[in-house]
């Protein structure tokens, strides 16, 4: 076997990424699929969108709850195990909310099992940031990042039209039962993966909250990981809450509900591409600049739906923030692996998620009361306009320039 076709050149050619791949691809194709059969599904059963609001919320309050003890769960234990066991949890989970649905049980049973598929994701989410680096190393990180990557795009464009044709014809709870089905199945996948032993814990090693805390002091004393925080913080509460519901709102007078979906079917294509060129082709050796100086183009669909813009701008704008967003995801998953020490890589990138992710709530509740007051335009052009400042801004961080990829020295001290 040549070089380039060892598993560290080729991360397809380990089994244990394979089966890993398999699984999570697995996964994803249930996971878009859940969102589209799970609102129907409720709907067809109550009749009520109060009750869909409140089995929304009953999975991301504990998802985003559960997070951060995900890291340090995925930092003290067995990444695969972690992994085996979530995802029977939620496949069982999952099977439960199907069976309240089709058996037409009372709504208020979904609540606690949602609480409990929301733990089990704020579980998974951290192990998935960490387990690549057990899997594959050096350049393999970018290809495998960019593998995983592929799979969850073609998900993202085919799984909520095949939930919907399955909602469609058998209706939802059949459809929450597929995804019961792929939770299980990827679970079986993950049993195939056997990552070495972890080294006994000492009688002084520090406890589940000490480790957290080690975790949160890495992560505030690296300015190149909370600068990219903060800056998709701002990003997720401007760009991301106001385009989720104003998006809706806006296009209702202009493309409608259909020139609406093609829109979100063209980001899912542009990231479908990106991840599918990055597999073969490598990235540069300081990619963050360019990652965060691209990403402020992520932010011209808001702009362009906020000016009123046809569908042929709205679907190209799309299409280009699929393609921009992909590449910074590639190149942070790659670095992440690269440059934070492995026993510390799920707790950080907890972090990492948990901040960048807790002001989305914000921006999508404060989208329609500061329409009311300034209108529709307005605030999506400030949307767009703060975070596009949020990453050029943040690409100015001279720690982020500094940041290099495919550097063995750099790979093994993060070691």
């Amino acid at each position: 076997m040549s070089e380039a076709e060892t598993p560290e050149e080729r991360p397809l050619r380990s089994p244990a990424f394979r089966w890993f791949f398999i699984g999570r691809s697995v996964s994803l194709a249930g996971s878009f699929m859940s969102p589209v059969a799970l609102a129907f599904g409720v709907l067809e059963s109550t009749g009520s969108g109060a009750w869909l609001s409140a089995v929304l919320a009953a999975a991301v309050i504990p998802m985003v709850a559960t997070m951060l003890i995900g890291g340090g769960i995925a930092d003290r234990y067995r990444r695969d195990s972690v992994l085996r066991l979530t995802s029977l949890g939620a496949g069982i989970a999952q099977a439960g909310v199907a069976v309240v649905l089709l058996t037409h049980q009372r709504p208020s049973l979904l609540l606690p099992l949602s609480a409990l598929n929301g733990i089990f994701q704020g579980l998974t989410t951290p192990t998935l940031r960490g387990i690549l680096a057990n899997l594959v190393s050096g350049r393999a990180l970018q290809q495998a990042g960019s593998l995983v990557a592929s799979a969850g795009n073609i998900a993202r464009i085919l799984g909520p039209s095949a939930a919907g044709l399955l909602t469609a014809s058998v209706g939802g709870g059949w459809a929450i039962a597929a995804d019961a089905a792929t939770f299980l199945a990827s679970a079986a996948c993950f049993a195939r993966i056997s990552l070495p032993e972890l080294p006994p814990r000492a009688v002084g090693d520090p406890s589940m909250l000490r480790a957290m805390s080690e975790g949160w002091t890495y992560f505030r004393t690296q300015t190149w990981i909370w600068s990219v925080t903060l800056a998709f913080a701002v990003f997720n509460a401007t760009t991301m809450g106001f385009w989720q519901v104003l998006g809706p709102v806006i296009t209702s007078d202009t493309v409608g509900p259909k020139g609406w979906g093609l829109a979100l079917s063209a980001r899912g294509a542009g990231a479908l591409l990106a991840s599918l060129i990055l597999v073969k082709l490598p990235i540069m050796r300081r990619p963050m600049t360019p990652a965060m100086t691209s990403m402020a183009l992520a932010t011209l669909p808001l702009v362009l739906l906020g000016a009123g813009a046809n569908l042929a701008w709205l679907v190209t704008a799309t299409f280009v923030a699929g393609i921009v967003a992909e590449f910074f995801t590639v190149v942070w998953v790659t670095v992440t692996n690269t440059h934070i020490p492995e026993r510390l890589l799920s707790r950080v990138s907890a972090h990492d998620e948990f901040w960048s992710f807790l002001s989305l709530p914000i921006g999508q509740i404060s989208a329609s009361a500061l329409a009311a007051v300034a209108g529709t335009t307005t605030v999506a052009f400030a949307g767009g306009g703060l975070g596009a400042a949020a990453m050029l801004l943040a690409a100015l961080v001279p720690s982020l320039h500094r940041i290099e990829i495919n550097n063995k020295a750099a790979a093994e001290a993060a070691r």
